[in-house]
């Protein structure tokens, strides 16, 4: 390899496949490979221009979509990084990354561009489906991309998460691990075309290190800006998809699409979901309804998107109760405090040891360190080992839920709800969801007991701050919150109550 992978990749796909559709829109929008290898060959020119190359960063605040997908590829040709930015963020949430990353470069469009300071470089983009226009003021037209060579341990992309307090965290990755990934993921082939769905945000790490393989399928990706469950059902129909990927709450909202019975899913051989685990109940109904086996796909961002896994033909036991074994060249351990491993059937925190796994978090060595000890990824997840051999997570390190794929931590959405006039104290814990997985519910101390806030109150307090996924799906309302011995807030005894009135006991 001569040039950075993802450069090297869209100009041997565009040689291999030519005038085959690399991505279509909902609205039958297509851009073939070869469309896409000359646009980002001219974006990364005017790139090189405005004096991006290695060790450059470039911050995408732009829609999922063919834009995104141009300026990925063409940052990569210039030996740049690229982080992206979720468009589901709200503006404080922005700011936040722009602050993390220290961008060298911005593409907003209007709709994302607020909360980006003003003292940042910025460029705006019209939204544009016409290959000829895409990035227009950014295209160079007549000059040259420069050679940059390829050096694999050179920063490629950088996928955000969140800490314990949910600030944004950045999970970078150089073309070691996105060719490890390949690997992992493909057995590192070439591929013949067909039909694939991405049903991420761009911006999400299922996206930004696997779009190399992706490309390298020759698929024609579709790709859906706004995930529904009718637009989903119907790509599966339409062309005729033997899998379904998604997240458990994707799954549940799937089933309760009206008139899901009466589709044609007889193509659908397997249902492949990733966050975590997935209610058993779910995993029961879905194979019955689909017709299909169901795998459990465990990872994280920081892991590459790479981790454990249940087997499309495990028995009842590991395929509803567990998150599976390690996929192959994936280990996975249990250890305590103190990173000794554990014996089977003790709980621990699980850790990881994969060549997908990032190199860091931009620009935050001391997470970093916390985070990658001796090439093993700590998870942050309890979990122990049964005697089959398969992993059972057993909660959280930290506090955080994940609610329909997206984690929420208390702490940040506390601290918005908590200015709400007529609250005196909340805390935010999590409650089993058939649908969402988990959702959180915002347990209040009113100002006033005679007029306590409403879900409604606390949700359009919340608007602006937080991205819709984070808000309280439900409220409680008592008299004071609990404290443990150490006269903190007792978030076990909480998020006990709300187990329990799922239960009915």
């Amino acid at each position: 390899m001569n040039r950075p992978l993802l450069a090297e990749t869209v100009a041997e796909a565009a040689r291999r496949f030519g005038d085959r559709a690399a991505f279509q829109l909902a609205d039958g929008t297509e851009l073939s490979y070869r469309e896409l290898d000359r646009a980002s060959d001219e974006v990364a020119a005017g790139l090189a221009v405005r004096g991006l190359g290695p060790g450059s960063v470039l911050l995408l605040s732009l829609p999922s979509g063919l834009e995104y997908a141009v300026g990925y590829l063409a940052a990569a040709k210039v030996g740049a990084a690229t982080a992206g930015a979720n468009p589901r963020l709200r503006a404080r949430e922005r700011a936040l990354i722009v602050e993390a990353v220290d961008p060298d470069l911005i593409l907003a469009n209007d709709a994302l561009s607020d909360g980006i300071p003003e003292d940042r470089r910025v460029e705006l983009v019209d939204n544009s489906t016409d290959p000829t226009q895409l990035l227009a003021g950014l295209r160079g037209h007549g000059e040259v991309v420069p050679a940059v060579p390829a050096d694999p341990d050179r920063p490629t992309c950088i996928c955000f998460t969140s800490g314990t307090t949910g600030d944004p965290r950045g999970a970078w990755f150089t073309d070691r691990q996105l060719v490890a990934i390949h690997a992992l993921d493909t057995g590192g082939a070439w591929g013949s075309g067909g039909h694939m769905v991405s049903g991420t945000a761009f911006a999400h790490v299922g996206v930004m290190t696997k779009l190399g393989w992706q490309l390298a399928s020759g698929a024609t990706i579709h790709v859906m800006d706004r995930w529904t469950a009718s637009g989903l059902l119907d790509l599966v129909e339409r062309y005729r998809l033997p899998a379904v990927n998604g997240v458990a709450a994707q799954i549940s909202l799937l089933m309760q699409e009206p008139g899901f019975d009466d589709r044609d899913l007889s193509c659908v051989r397997s249902i492949v979901v990733g966050a975590g685990p997935s209610p058993p109940a779910l995993v029961i109904e879905a194979r019955e309804r689909f017709g299909a086996a169901y795998s459990i796909r465990y990872s994280s961002t920081e892991s590459g998107g790479t981790g454990l896994g249940t087997a499309l033909d495990a028995d009842d036991d590991e395929a509803l109760y567990t998150v599976g074994r390690p996929r192959p060249g994936v280990a996975a351990e249990v250890r305590d405090g103190n990173g000794q491993t554990l014996t089977d059937g003790e709980v621990g925190e699980l850790w990881l040891q994969t060549p997908s796994a990032m190199s860091g978090y931009w620009n935050d060595p001391g997470g970093s360190t916390e985070a990658l000890v001796d090439g093993w990824l700590r998870t942050g997840d309890l979990a122990h080992v049964d005697d089959a051999g398969c992993f059972r997570l057993a909660g959280r390190v930290t506090e955080m839920y994940i609610r329909g794929g997206y984690n929420v931590y208390p702490l940040e959405v506390e601290a918005v709800l908590g200015t709400h006039p007529a609250v005196a104290q909340v805390a935010v814990v999590p409650r089993p969801d058939s649908t969402m997985g988990e959702i959180g519910v915002a347990v209040i101390v009113p100002a006033d007991p005679d007029h306590p806030p409403t879900l409604h109150d606390l949700i359009a307090h919340g608007h602006d701050d937080l991205s819709g996924y984070k808000l309280p799906g439900a409220i409680r309302i008592v008299d004071r919150l609990p404290l443990n011995a150490g006269d903190k807030l007792d978030r076990r005894t909480l998020a006990a109550h709300e187990a329990r009135s799922q239960t009915g006991d």
